[in-house]
């Protein structure tokens, strides 16, 4: 049984449902909106549960997305960036790295405002141009939408991020999973991604690229979160078809990363302060969740042709050494 499983399993056994009141980082005192933190992380997080869908500005201690390390050396200078789930966690760290590279940015995100705020403050301090989309993307509309509106602002889509998504909280039996949480996390995860790509290819030259957010998840699936876990496996499918397909269409590369237990908004609103007290300690090889920050540069990678430009169909192994 793997590290992952095990340790979930511990800490589901003993599961309370009861959550207390969020303890908030000050976000106001500090432009950046976390508190500033070095390597080696932390992981002791003390974060209380969160409802969906999780706020960045809600967690203690805030997640590190960049702002004090990432350098940029303009390596996406001029490209047109949509990234979806990009108020915060992952997407916010991914959207400040492309801004501090050159790129324009349009951040897509559901509802959560003070986070994309934010994420569109830090990314407007490099001086490119940077649009808010939100908007749930399991409907087909929203994700012409979020398409359209990007192509009116910036002419064209260079990459695609797809990282939005769902999780639910942490069931110890996967037969309590309810049915409207089983469609609604299809629908965001992957049917809102692939509705997303078949809208956006038709404004991407040859040279873009697509960037896919899987997960552990689709290698070491945990039943507690089935329906996520199988999304995330969907999308390593996904990824691997297109790439076959796109490049030769389109000229257009796709390729995936697969994050392992990342300190985001996504485990504070899926399982309780016992479980992410410690989050990811016992679960990787560094023995630590990872932040946002560190998977940032993994996505220039694979966004910057003169990087990445032989890499298609590849799976970006970003776990901290758990096996994939």
């Amino acid at each position: 049984m793997s590290s992952i499983v095990e340790s979930l399993k511990d800490k589901l056994s003993t599961k309370d449902k009861q959550s207390g009141n969020p303890q908030a980082g000050d976000a106001s005192a500090d432009p950046r909106g976390h508190q500033a933190s070095s390597l080696p992380f932390s992981t002791k997080q003390g974060q209380n549960e969160q409802d969906f869908p999780g706020e960045e500005a809600r967690m203690s201690p805030n997640p590190d997305f960049g702002y004090d390390t990432y350098k940029g050396y303009g390596r996406l200078k001029g490209k047109k960036t949509l990234i979806t789930g990009a108020d915060s966690g992952i997407g916010r760290a991914v959207a400040l790295a492309f801004a501090r590279e050159g790129a324009d940015v349009a951040i897509a995100y559901l509802n959560e405002h003070k986070d994309a705020e934010l994420t569109k403050k830090v990314c407007d301090e490099a001086g490119v141009k940077t649009i808010l989309l939100p908007g749930d993307l399991a409907s087909e509309v929203v994700c012409k939408e979020v398409v359209d509106k990007t192509v009116a602002a910036f002419g064209c889509i260079d990459v695609l991020v797809n990282n939005a998504s769902m999780q639910g909280d942490a069931e110890e039996n996967f037969w309590d999973i309810p049915r409207d949480r089983l469609e609604k996390t299809f629908m965001v995860n992957i049917v809102g991604m692939i509705s997303l790509a078949q809208k956006a290819i038709h404004h991407m030259q040859p040279g873009s690229s697509i960037i896919n957010v899987a997960s552990i998840m689709a290698y070491q699936p945990i039943p507690a979160i089935l329906d996520y876990a199988c999304t995330k496996g969907a999308i390593v499918t996904m990824t691997k078809a297109l790439a076959k397909d796109l490049v030769k269409k389109k000229g257009v590369r796709v390729n995936a990363v697969a994050p392992g237990p990342i300190w985001t908004p996504i485990p504070a609103q899926s399982f309780t302060p016992e479980m992410t007290k410690e989050f990811g300690k016992g679960m990787t090889p560094i023995d630590r969740a990872g932040q946002p920050a560190e998977l940032a540069p993994g996505f220039v990678f694979l966004a910057d042709n003169s990087a990445s430009s032989y890499c298609n169909g590849c799976i970006l192994n970003q776990t901290g050494g758990m096996e994939i």
